[in-house]
């Protein structure tokens, strides 16, 4: 029997990097995540929106995670709409989905739990940013307008208008 001990060492060293190299693409997370930039665009445009249709509003863009990235209040928005328009969005990236759609699961008693969860505020105004392929990038949050129907249509145009930016 012949014996090739340095081929047989080039062979476990190859199968070990390969299992060291899985197990540090395990250990690391990466993703996707608005810049400081593009979150205040997204906000300026929703803020715009909203004033077109006559409603004074505060706007709120969290990232992922729910971390604040930006809040824009308009000078006759309600003192309370900041706070409330940060929840939306936190809520919409805390339950990956729009906060309309949890008013209307909670309140027909499907997810009444989610009024339950300290910081959740599922009104209407919360509103997903996802990238191009599907993964989340954030939330936007608007309160001020008439309706959560309204807050969400002014939210859905901050989207838009960074819309191109997230196609990557």
């Amino acid at each position: 029997m012949i014996r090739y001990p340095s081929l047989c060492l080039a062979a476990a060293a190859a199968a070990g990097f390969s299992i060291t190299t899985a197990a540090a693409q395990d250990a690391i997370v990466t993703f996707k995540s608005l810049t400081p930039d593009v979150a205040v665009e997204a906000a300026q445009a929703a803020l715009e929106s909203c004033r077109a249709e006559g409603y004074q509003v505060a706007v709120s863009v969290v990232d992922r995670a729910g971390n604040l990235q930006t809040t824009i209040r308009d000078r006759f928005a309600g003192p309370h709409t900041p706070d409330t328009s940060y929840r939306k969005a936190w809520t919409s990236v805390s339950f990956r989905t729009d906060t309309l759609e949890l008013a209307n699961l909670s309140e027909k008693g499907e997810a009444w739990g989610i009024r339950n969860v300290s910081m959740a505020l599922p009104l209407g105004g919360g509103v997903q940013i996802l990238a191009g392929d599907g993964s989340m990038l954030g939330a936007i949050g608007i309160s001020g307008a008439p309706t959560g129907t309204a807050d969400a249509t002014c939210a859905r145009a901050g989207i838009e208008a960074i819309e191109e930016k997230l196609i990557f």
